[in-house]
């Protein structure tokens, strides 16, 4: 009954669109119950869907669609791509670099002593890297969105590791 571009929309959006819903609730309980404590607990529910709105809204954003060649998976901090002629897998703590390519279309991953990951950016399961990027220390999510959408035909550095100290040795 629904198109498929408008189903894949509405998916995309769910997260903002749930967030607004629980937002409007968290409205009618802060302003217009009586008060008491569902007025406290409505300020609450406010808050929490604002914050939902905010991080749906960034999801979204990063969300390129699917459809892409290969599979991504995230287990545990280590980044997998399967895809139809290249794949590997990266530790995001062994992470040095990570820069997109716009012309080409994909995320590149760079550690060291190891070939760079090439991850299109419309691979099935890529909008996971949304989660496992914010994690990155340091990373600026606004400008990773910002490049994401201005488009274009160049490769940017999106994060880079800081200089390494050596660990600590210690005797047990």
């Amino acid at each position: 009954m629904i198109r498929p571009e408008a189903a894949q929309t509405l998916r995309r959006w769910s997260e903002p669109l749930i967030g607004a819903g629980v937002a409007l609730l968290g409205v009618y309980w802060g302003f217009f119950t009586g008060g008491g404590l569902l007025h406290y607990i409505g300020y609450a529910v406010l808050l929490l869907g604002a914050v939902m709105v905010y991080s749906g809204v960034q999801r979204a954003r990063f969300a390129q669609g699917g459809g892409g060649p290969g599979l991504v998976q995230i287990v545990e901090g280590r980044v997998s791509y399967f895809g139809p002629e290249t794949g590997g897998v990266v530790d995001l703590s062994d992470l040095r670099s990570l820069t997109l390519n716009s012309g080409k279309q994909r995320w590149e991953l760079r550690q060291e002593g190891h070939m760079p990951l090439y991850i299109p950016l419309k691979a099935e399961g890529a909008e996971a890297l949304f989660d496992a990027y914010a994690t990155l220390p340091g990373i600026r999510i606004e400008h990773m969105l910002a490049q994401l959408e201005a488009g274009g035909d160049h490769s940017i550095v999106i994060w880079q590791a800081g200089p390494t100290t050596p660990k600590a040795r210690r005797l047990h």
